[in-house]
């Protein structure tokens, strides 16, 4: 191992970090519900445009510091779209080689953003595919996969050191309500809401923690049971998050609340935050928010007052041949009408 390289790609990467700003909180004011507060931390605003990057960065000093990456090592992960989009944008700062291991059903914008940073993509028929093949190609081309499914978790710093949970935090401290009564997330690999849960109990805040869960994945399921063995064989059609088995990076004991969301409610979702800010966001941040205004309807009829914090995971812009065109919405998720009128209460 060549210190002197690795020393530099860290120095690298962190001048990276000093150069970024951090993402902004955006307050969002329900006129319908005006003693319920609701924040967005958006994530779309990184370099690399999603919550991902922040995932890719702690993945490659993680990688670093272990000792599992020289100049000279290629880098493998599987992956929907944002993590390799971030892991190739890191993997060029390099100058390393990045092959992303991706369900053919990605977003093409996705894999042209991939290609973009040099990165090239390796497609396969099936999710449950790219963990396999991913180890496959990490071991003919003597590389190093990153497996944010099973890394994620561990390679953030969850007691602060920046991370989401911490900038939250700080960020709220003017507010009205400066802790948040609820902070909702929807798990990819899960080592988002494990920093988040994780960072709450280790600052002590009341905070709860909700998880949103898309249909065709297994989180929810395996947070009722606790069958570490569950599988679903239809991946999530919420791309970026949902898992079809158990990720390693997924700590249900840090969760306070798990919910099911339908595909249809997170379309919906999506489109009404989107009319609201006047941009576009990602389908998992419709999630979010439809998880966001269950208990903002829960709170209200229990007549409680507080603030509620979810993430903008992506910009709506890499779905524009997806999630936005309204044909293939409805070959894929179907009339979302029903959930649309639920969201009109709102505002």
């Amino acid at each position: 191992m060549d210190r002197e390289w690795v020393n530099w790609a860290i120095k690298t990467i962190e001048a990276d970090y000093t150069r970024s700003a951090d993402t902004h909180l955006i307050r969002l004011d329900l006129k319908s519900h005006p003693n319920i507060l609701i924040y967005l931390k958006d994530e779309s605003t990184h370099p690399t445009g999603s919550l991902k990057h922040r995932l890719a960065r702690s993945l490659f000093l993680y990688a670093l510091c272990n000792g599992k990456i020289d100049k000279n090592t290629p880098i493998i992960e599987s992956s929907s779209g944002s993590t390799a989009v971030s892991e190739a944008y890191f993997a060029r700062l390099l100058g390393l080689p990045f092959i992303a291991v991706v369900p053919k059903s990605t977003a093409q914008e996705k894999i042209n953003k991939i290609a973009f940073y040099e990165g090239k993509c390796h497609l396969v028929e099936q999710t449950d595919q790219i963990y396999s093949v991913s180890r496959q190609l990490a071991a003919e081309r003597n590389g190093h996969y990153m497996d944010q499914f099973t890394y994620a978790e561990r390679a953030t710093d969850w007691r602060g050191n920046n991370n989401i949970a911490q900038s939250i935090f700080s960020q709220m401290e003017d507010e009205p309500y400066a802790i948040p009564a609820w902070i909702v997330m929807s798990p990819g690999t899960g080592g988002t809401s494990a920093t988040l849960g994780r960072y709450i109990r280790y600052q002590r805040y009341q905070t709860e923690l909700m998880v949103v869960d898309p249909e065709h994945s297994v989180f929810f399921d395996y947070y009722k049971s606790g069958d570490d063995s569950l599988v679903h064989h239809c991946g999530s059609k919420i791309e970026g998050i949902g898992r079809p088995r158990v990720e390693p990076s997924f700590i249900p004991g840090v969760v306070d609340e798990m919910i099911k969301v339908p595909d249809k409610a997170s379309i919906s979702a999506m489109r009404w935050l989107s009319n609201i800010l006047g941009r576009k966001v990602g389908p998992s941040s419709g999630t979010n928010v439809w998880g966001v205004l269950q208990l903002v309807k829960r709170m209200q009829d229990k007549g409680q007052e507080g603030a509620i914090v979810s993430v903008i995971c992506d910009s709506g812009e890499r779905y524009l041949n997806s999630y936005y065109d309204q044909q293939w919405v409805k070959d894929n998720i179907g009339v979302c009408d029903e959930s649309a009128i639920f969201l009109k209460q709102f505002y």
